[in-house]
């Protein structure tokens, strides 16, 4: 007898990669330059040279055995010094190599974590609109998921919200900052709220509540935006980082879990992280890229082309007259849909050849994503394809 949950979820895919599916069958059937394909949030900048060079670098001086064999099940200590030392260096957090778990990507850092910390009967919260795979990954955990709705039109938290939802059986709280979708950092003051709030129910409960803070966007930002660095806030705090977007290597799957030092229980915490990577098979990352990763701390991509794009699709929606969240990090646009039923809009602009991603996956009903990480020329050529679904609906008025 099969899992009937697994089997279902393998069924149906996430509407982001069922419409991604559905690109490349249309870009077959009418050519690539004639579909304006927004699902898919795959970066579309090259790899920092620095990366090829690091990778390039290991395989002609490394002896092959080594280069390639197995790293300790955590991570290569070198590798996690490295990455603790640019840790304290950047965010003036006291971090050490026993605090970092290397793991393949996001994904993995938070499965692992949630499967660390949640017991029966604990809760997992949401804060609306979530990546979609946050909930697939809390359930899987064992976790009940509670949503809470952030605040229109910025989706800062809403606290009035929050106070509602949290509870004696509250474990962890998600906060994605740069979001996806929507693109919104959440700023210090929010951070500092949230912390006092938190700190405030660990005493009422008398339990720790953890924040996971999923940050595969951290250095995706512009207009000499700051994204606030939770564990400076925060002493329960679990940071789960990937590389897959500030170095452009999602298919390379590597990333990390830092757990603060400043947890209560933190040795604890991170036997447990280790523990929970066992079991789910998720132990020694890929060597390589390890190395790699380290080799290139601190290197910053260039987001000049997501910039460009990212001005360009805003100003050019919003003259149309579409509503939509000014992005200040990440590369996705959240725009107001034009009819309450988010999934019947992208339907319908389908007949534009747009391909959107409805926003009720995202935990938010009437908006849809667009993930603007693309060409340059996909985003001009798309406008007056936007501007007739616009006409469309306005003629029906």
């Amino acid at each position: 007898m099969l899992s009937q949950k697994m089997l279902s979820l393998g069924k149906k895919s996430s509407s982001i990669r069922e419409i991604f599916e559905y690109s490349k069958k249309r870009k077959a059937e009418i050519g690539s330059e004639n579909v304006f394909d927004f699902s898919l949030g795959n970066p579309s900048i090259p790899a920092p040279k620095e990366v090829d060079d690091a990778i390039k670098g290991f395989i002609d001086s490394f002896d092959s055995i080594d280069l390639h064999g197995y790293t300790s099940a955590q991570g290569d200590m070198q590798v996690r010094e490295t990455i603790a030392k640019s840790i304290t260096e950047r965010f003036d957090v006291p971090a050490s190599a026993n605090n970092i778990y290397m793991t393949c990507g996001a994904a993995a850092s938070l499965t692992i974590s949630l499967k660390a910390i949640i017991n029966e009967g604990d809760e997992v919260i949401l804060l609306a609109p979530y990546f979609p795979e946050h909930k697939v990954f809390a359930e899987n955990a064992g976790a009940v998921v509670r949503e809470v709705l952030c605040k229109e039109p910025r989706f800062e938290i809403d606290f009035s919200e929050l106070e509602m939802a949290v509870n004696k059986n509250t474990r962890a709280i998600i906060v994605n900052s740069p979001n996806n979708p929507t693109g919104v950092v959440l700023s210090e003051d929010n951070i500092k709220r949230l912390s006092e709030f938190l700190n405030e129910k660990q005493k009422q409960f008398g339990r720790e509540i953890t924040i996971i803070a999923d940050e595969p966007y951290r250095e995706l930002v512009y207009d000499d935006e700051v994204v606030p660095y939770i564990p400076k806030y925060y002493d329960n705090t679990i940071v789960c980082y990937s590389y897959s977007k500030s170095l452009s290597i999602p298919g390379e799957r590597i990333g990390y879990i830092f757990v603060s030092p400043k947890m209560e229980n933190s040795e604890d915490t991170f036997f447990a992280v280790c523990g929970a990577g066992r079991s789910m098979g998720y132990v020694c990352a890929p060597s390589l890229l390890q190395r790699t990763v380290a080799a290139c701390e601190g290197i910053k991509p260039d987001l000049s082309a997501y910039d460009k794009n990212r001005k360009a699709l805003y100003e050019g929606l919003t003259k149309i007259g579409y509503s939509a969240v000014r992005p200040d990090g990440a590369f996705y646009l959240f725009v107001k849909a034009l009819e309450e039923d988010a999934a019947a809009f992208c339907e319908r602009a389908k007949k534009y050849e747009l391909l959107l991603v409805p926003s009720d996956s995202f935990g938010v009903s009437g908006y849809v994503r667009i993930a603007y990480c693309v060409g340059y020329e996909q985003i001009a050529n798309s406008l007056p394809a936007f501007e007739m679904l616009y006409k469309e609906y306005n003629e029906e008025k």
